[in-house]
């Protein structure tokens, strides 16, 4: 089963007001050997786009695991505020 199949059990409330995922230092994320941020997210939340030299974050698909604040120091997380966030369908 792929992961977009499975994440497709996972509803999300989205928090017009702002997202509770962001980047604290764009300009240092531009000098990030690696980008673990885009590789260690278990729903591919985040991608590099070298072209406009900036990274992507699909707010929507994140399941609150909270991996990418250990494996990045330039995310910044935080839990989104009540009603919002994650909705699991099934669990």
């Amino acid at each position: 089963m792929r992961i977009e199949d499975k994440l497709y059990l996972v509803g999300y409330n989205v928090d017009e007001e702002g997202s509770h995922l962001g980047v604290s230092d764009p300009e240092a994320c531009k000098k990030c050997q690696g980008r673990p941020c885009t590789y260690v997210c278990p729903a591919s939340v985040y991608s590099y786009d070298e072209e406009e030299q900036k990274l992507s974050i699909n707010y929507d698909a994140c399941v609150e695991c909270g991996t990418c604040r250990i494996a990045c120091d330039y995310i910044t997380w935080r839990y989104p505020r009540g009603g919002f966030g994650v909705a699991y369908k099934f669990g």
